[in-house]
């Protein structure tokens, strides 16, 4: 709860920022997004193969200019992260599909090369609302899923996101985003921090 706090407060710092930086011939937008995420989690070694999953994405954001041709967007989004993966064990093939929902507050800093066209860079906050783990043994087809899978893994993330988007007119844009996680998924783990890792591709519109 602390953390979430502290995400939420940031947004809010950046548009306290944003009332005293602006002007009225550059005022704060806001604006919807959304889109599809293609995520994973970084290698394990007690799996065979690993492979990507695609989820969602979608959520609000600001965008606040602080000098010409720069802007801070912070953003509130639903996003889900997790992946897929197959491993052996006891004489059987099984496979293995997480899922991680998260509330994610990115704080991008974004740079217009032209009017229409901005590369971004910045943190991104992570809040975990639930997290599933379904097991299927590929030889018989039985599958179970962990609903309390939430217990063993950290409730936040923190990640570095870079991106780029392009607005085809002042308010419908396309965006697209690479995140990668710095924080350990897991609770316990001895071994090599498994991160999350997103890519994501979407839409945005301004309200103009």
């Amino acid at each position: 709860m602390k953390k979430l706090i502290l995400g939420l407060a940031v947004t809010a710092s950046s548009l306290a920022f944003a009332q005293k930086t602006t002007s009225s011939s550059n005022p704060v937008t806001f604006g919807v997004k959304g889109g599809m995420n293609v995520s994973s989690l970084s290698k394990d070694e007690g799996l065979d193969d690993q492979k990507s999953k695609i989820g969602f994405n979608a959520g609000v954001f600001a965008n606040i200019p602080v000098a010409e041709s720069f802007s801070v967007q912070p953003e509130l989004l639903y996003s889900q992260y997790g992946a897929k993966s197959e491993y052996t064990g006891f004489g059987s093939k099984f496979s293995s599909s997480t899922k991680l929902d998260y509330i994610t507050v990115p704080v991008m800093l974004q740079y217009n090369l032209i009017p229409n066209l901005y590369v971004e860079a910045g943190p991104e906050f992570g809040f975990m609302v639930s997290a599933k783990n379904k097991i299927k043994n590929e030889n018989n087809g039985d599958s179970t899923t962990s609903d309390n899978y939430k217990d063993d893994l950290k409730t936040f993330n923190f990640g570095i996101g870079l991106g780029a988007g392009y607005y085809f007119t002042p308010n419908f844009g396309i965006t697209a985003r690479y995140v990668a996680g710095l924080t350990d998924t897991f609770k316990d783990n001895s071994g090599d921090a498994i991160r999350n890792n997103v890519f994501q591709v979407g839409l945005a519109y301004k309200f103009k």
